[in-house]
């Protein structure tokens, strides 16, 4: 399943970032977090990343395309912080639901990787919800280890 990428256009940037906040509160919600702390997150790094609603420095959104041309998904990469140049993020990768299943977010990761060494990245990190077992499954097929883990018990 070949993939490509190609820039967000202008309305599909603004797009983006109005559903990323809300996909972003609802994925720390289903992990446990409260609802307003989810979202005062969401806000406090959507305006960190997208000064005056525009990508920061180095802050990469792509289409994801098929071999036809037809958008399956995004993908957003980045610095991961402006002190490590070299350490780039997975912001957010997202295959269209009807889309899943099919190899669009292997191909897709593996572009995100070449697009991040373009940058001059060494390493490309990225956060994946406990509950989002398929995600977890494609990233350590591909060699992504866990750094960290966070847990959490209802009382």
């Amino acid at each position: 399943m070949p993939v490509s990428l190609r820039p967000l256009t202008d309305q599909e940037l603004s797009e983006f970032i109005e559903g990323n906040v809300e996909r972003y509160v609802e994925g720390r919600v289903k992990s446990g977090e409260r609802p307003d702390a989810a979202r005062r997150i969401a806000r406090e790094q959507s305006e960190a990343l997208f000064p005056n609603g525009a990508p920061g420095d180095g802050q990469l959104l792509f289409r994801v395309l098929d071999h036809d041309g037809t958008a399956v998904g995004t993908l957003w990469i980045g610095p991961q912080s402006a002190g490590e140049p070299g350490s780039f993020w997975v912001w957010d990768v997202r295959i269209n639901e009807k889309h899943r299943g099919k190899g669009y977010g292997r191909e897709t990761m593996a572009l995100a990787e070449v697009e991040a060494r373009k940058q001059g990245a060494t390493e490309l990190g990225l956060n994946v919800f406990g509950h989002n077992r398929v995600a977890r499954h494609l990233y350590e097929s591909m060699g992504y280890t866990a750094t960290a883990i966070r847990m959490k018990k209802d009382l």
